[in-house]
């Protein structure tokens, strides 16, 4: 592996803990304006300081982060599909890796779609995208999408994830499931989970996050879990506090919860 690859690698995944907190805000490419992420701009912004990275889209990148603001990049190159429309597995590659150079960013993601209608489109979409991105030394996030009719068991996680690094992903990004430790084991490059839909309660999410790292992933990349909240900055600092301090669930629900009453508290006497 390259100084370059390497070296923006070690932007997304903190290299002295081997993890990584990524907020994701590439909800819009198929859903629109998301609930709560209306304005992508106003709501990312208080967040930056505790996500090691932030997946977006070119269009949201473009249109609501200053350029001044130091925080590795992953590029959603992705899509062509809606929320809407027959399948979401119908993806293109969306976003030349040229863009991604000239935006800067310290890697790319795409979705396969492994079981769909167009997993063979996807996968070679993985496959190209991987050739390209290896001349310039830009790592590939593939997203282990999961179609309606899959069921986000190991088996299916386990066959996605392996398949992904097989074609050359430096990170795959997967759900978390029972024996995911065995999803971990037969990837040989790291796994980030995915937030999902939000949870009810806070607790679940912090539950995700500690089962996820305590059976071999790298991190979380969440977006929902964290910016649905009714105190998003509370959330990001309990998740970050289990990814790279190691807390419990206990002790990230505590850290919660004393945030939570701070922000209330100044709300209060403003």
């Amino acid at each position: 592996m390259d100084w370059g690859m390497k070296n923006r690698i070690s932007k997304i995944i903190r290299p002295e803990d081997g993890r990584t907190v990524m907020l994701a805000i590439d909800h819009g490419y198929f859903l629109g304006p998301t609930q709560k992420l209306e304005n992508p701009g106003k709501i990312i912004k208080p967040l930056l300081p505790y996500a090691d990275s932030l997946m977006l889209t070119r269009g949201i990148l473009r249109t609501s982060l200053n350029p001044s603001v130091n925080i590795p990049i992953v590029l959603r190159v992705s899509g062509g599909s809606s929320v809407i429309g027959e399948d979401l597995s119908n993806e293109s590659l969306t976003t030349s890796v040229e863009d991604a150079l000239k935006l800067n960013v310290s890697c790319v993601a795409l979705s396969i779609f492994v079981g769909s209608k167009y997993e063979h489109r996807t996968l070679k979409n993985l496959a190209k995208l991987v050739d390209e991105c290896e001349r310039f030394g830009i790592p590939v996030l593939a997203v282990t999408a999961v179609g309606k009719e899959m069921t986000r068991d190991y088996r299916y996680l386990a066959l996605s994830c392996r398949i992904a690094a097989e074609l050359g992903a430096h990170i795959v990004k997967t759900y978390y499931c029972e024996n995911f430790d065995r999803v971990v084991e037969g990837c040989p490059v790291p796994i980030v989970v995915a937030g999902g839909k939000k949870f009810p309660e806070p607790e679940d999410a912090l539950r995700l996050a500690y089962e996820a790292v305590e059976h071999g992933a790298a991190g979380v990349d969440m977006g929902r879990n964290i910016w649905q909240s009714d105190f998003p900055i509370a959330m990001i600092k309990a998740i970050r506090s289990i990814v790279h301090g190691n807390s419990t669930v206990k002790e990230a629900s505590e850290i919660f919860i004393q945030e939570k009453e701070t922000i209330q508290n100044t709300v209060k006497t403003a």
